[in-house]
Parts: structure tokens; C-alpha cells; sequence
């Protein structure tokens, strides 16, 4: 098997549900969606706030609710938040007993604790619409990677 170096790595063979395997059919586990998504990530679909530090040797950077909503899209379960300094929240997914963060590498060798945090709420996060079209732009990348 493959070693990955995302947080929750191990549990992150969770089946992609039959709705979105029609529509994604490379993708069969979250692992599969993180090899999809290293092809896909930009400076274009970063935080704007973080895009002077992003490139392709941390293509997660700034990537990280995005990402994790459209995890929730494929495969279900929760989104939840880790407050960061300055108010921020990092989002992950947790599915069922199974957490994993596809994006926590951008973070290096830092500790994030993915205890007892608040659920994330995508109304609240996509108020912002550079976050949406960002979000809906990653969406659309994946279909067109995953069907050419």
C-alpha cells in the first residue's frame, strides 16, 4: 500500500458514495480523491490571503475547506473546524469513526489537535464568494480531470 502524509492517512480508504462514483469514476476512496486533487490544487484555488506562499512543493496550502466540502460532497459525514490563531478554522472531515485531514501537510511538522472541535457549517463558509467559486472551480477541475 501506498504511504501517505496527510493526518488519518490510514483511515482515509472510505468508499465514495454511488451518487458521486457516476460522476467521479477514478475516485473510489478519499486516498484516491488526495492523488486527483495534487494534480488539480493551485495558486488559483488557494485562500487568496495565503496565494503569495503557495506552490507546488505545498500544494495544500490554503486549500483546506474547499477541499473538505468537497470531501463531504463524495463521501459523506461531517466537516469540522480547528480554530487557528487569528480566528480562522482549519477544516477536516470525520466520517463515521474515521477522521483525516487531506490537507494538514501544509502545516509541516505542527501538531493540530482534531479532538472535540465545532462542526463546520458550508452556508457560513461559502458566504464569502471567492471561497464558493473557489470551491465550485475545484469541483468543476475534478470532474474534467476525472473524465478526460
Amino acid at each position: 500500500m501506498k504511504t501517505y502524509h496527510f493526518y488519518g492517512w490510514e483511515q482515509a480508504d472510505v468508499p465514495i458514495t454511488e451518487t458521486a462514483a457516476a460522476q467521479y469514476p477514478h475516485i473510489r476512496t478519499a486516498r484516491d480523491l488526495y492523488d486527483a486533487l495534487l494534480q488539480i490544487w493551485s495558486a488559483e484555488s488557494c485562500a487568496p490571503r495565503l496565494r503569495e506562499k503557495w506552490s507546488p512543493q505545498n500544494p495544500t496550502l490554503g486549500q483546506c475547506s474547499i477541499t473538505a466540502f468537497l470531501v463531504q460532497d463524495l463521501f459523506g459525514g461531517k466537516v469540522c473546524g480547528i480554530l487557528r490563531p487569528g480566528g480562522n478554522y482549519h477544516c477536516y472531515n470525520v466520517i463515521g469513526d474515521r477522521k483525516f485531514d487531506l490537507t494538514s501537510e501544509q502545516f509541516g511538522d505542527e501538531i493540530l489537535c482534531y479532538e472535540d472541535n465545532p462542526e463546520q457549517q458550508r452556508e457560513v463558509h461559502f458566504a464569502k464568494e471567492e471561497k464558493r467559486l473557489r470551491y465550485e472551480a475545484l469541483k468543476k477541475a475534478l470532474s474534467q480531470f476525472c473524465n478526460q
